[in-house]
Parts: structure tokens; sequence; C-alpha cells
């Protein structure tokens, strides 16, 4: 074995999903949303999950980010095993270990750019003086230092989400879990965010793109496709496998 394969089974992929399934319910009606989804995404990898409306990509993404929880199977995130945690634990987990980017950019408008990026570290209890220097980091990494004192009104779209792709950072997330982050930019703004990713990820970041664009999802390293709640990512068991017979995910 490689020693970059050792490496791989040694640290606990990012995301393992094995078998998991997702069922919702409404009197007589059951909806099956999720069917045996195996998924590993891995340290550093950049993950692109594609699918036609109504396949299922909006539910996998509210259970890679914490805010659901699987009906059937096992997730583990980082090695936790997400289904032991409480609602508490849950929200820290959000807040800490997944920077999230949405196609709406969720900034607040009466704020300055570095006001809304510190906001994950006012909730998770950073005193003042260090939010304000990690958001100012953060804004620079996305070549917005001079743009921290604007509020959202005053920025142009893509200038908007790389606010918001600041303040997925400043937390040092293990996932970057960005949602049609290019749904509402003109091209210019999509290729200067797209560009923004890879650049994170050739930084050694872990980021899941989710994207009904096939355009948009070619710039990934891999491509998992989702369809009528079944995921495709052929070689999902055998590295989780892998890793569980290695030890690591216990």
């Amino acid at each position: 074995m490689a020693p970059t394969d050792l490496h791989r089974f040694l640290v606990p992929p990012v995301i393992e999903m094995l078998d998991v399934g997702k069922t919702y319910s409404s009197g007589s009606l059951t909806v099956e949303a999720l069917i045996g989804v195996d998924l590993c995404i891995e340290p550093n990898d950049f993950v692109a999950v594609i699918g036609p409306s109504g396949s299922g990509k909006s539910t996998l993404m509210h259970i890679l980010g914490c805010l659901d929880t699987p009906t059937t199977g096992t997730f583990r995130l980082s090695g936790h095993d997400v289904q032991d945690l409480d609602e508490n634990q849950l929200s820290d987990v959000r807040n800490l270990m997944i920077g999230f980017v949405f196609q709406q950019f969720n900034l607040l408008s009466y704020l300055p750019a570095w006001r809304n990026v510190e906001l994950p570290l006012v909730y998770s209890g950073v005193d003042p003086a260090t939010r304000r220097q990690r958001a100012h980091a953060a804004l620079a990494k996305v070549g917005l230092a001079d743009r921290a004192d604007h509020k959202p009104g005053e920025l142009s779209g893509g200038q908007q989400q790389r606010v918001a792709i600041a303040r997925a950072l400043v937390t040092e997330p293990a996932l970057i879990l960005a949602d049609e982050p290019t749904g509402n930019l003109d091209s210019t703004s999509t290729v200067e965010v797209l560009a923004l990713l890879e650049t994170l990820h050739d930084e050694g970041r872990t980021i899941v793109l989710i994207t009904h664009e096939h355009d948009v999802a070619e710039r990934a390293d891999r491509t998992i496709h989702i369809s009528d709640g079944r995921v495709a990512d052929p070689d999902a068991r055998r590295r989780l496998v892998g890793a569980a017979a290695m030890g690591v995910a216990s």
C-alpha cells in the first residue's frame, strides 16, 4: 500500500454514511427520500453531488450538515457518530465543524461584512478582539480585505457570496458544505466563486458542492450522482470497510 493510501486509512473520513435511509411520513403517506446511501468523503476531497430536482439532494445536504438525522443506517462526521448527539451538541457541530455556503448568501443586511463573518464565533463565545481579527483574516483570504466595512447592499452578488465563504471559513471547519453556491450569480461571479473554492481545496479544505449544473460539478475532483434517493458512489463501501478494518471507524 502506498504511503498516501495508508494515510487515508489512518485518518477518519470526514463523512461516512453506511446504508443511510431517510423516510418522511405524513398520515398514511410515506416518502423514502434517501435509500441505502453509502458515501465516503475523505480529508481534502472536493466532491460534487449532482442530481435533478426531487432527487434527494436537499435531504442529503440536510443530513450532511447535521440539520436532520437519518431514519436508518450510520452517519459519522470526522469519526463521530452523529446519531449519538443531542440537539445542543448538534448545534455545536453545525457551528464549529461545518462551514455552510448557501445560494441565498444569508447575510444580515444591517451589518458590515466583517460582522457577518464573525457571527459563528459570537455563537461559540470567542472574545470580541479575537473575533474581529479572525473575521478580517477570513475576508482577506477571499480577497475582500478592502470591503470589510461594507454592508451587503454595497457589494455585488459575487462579493456577497465571498463574504459568505469567509463566514464559512472563520471557524476552521472540518467540512465546507456549499449548496448551489453559484445559483444566484452571473457567469463572471460564478467563475470567481468556483476558482475560490478550488483554491481553498488546494490549501487542504474538504469541500462538498451540491448542484444541479454539470459544468459546475465538473470543477470538483469527484462527482457523485443522486437519483430517486439513491447515491452512486461505487467505491464508498470498499473505503468504509477498509477504514473499519484498520480500527478507525469504531
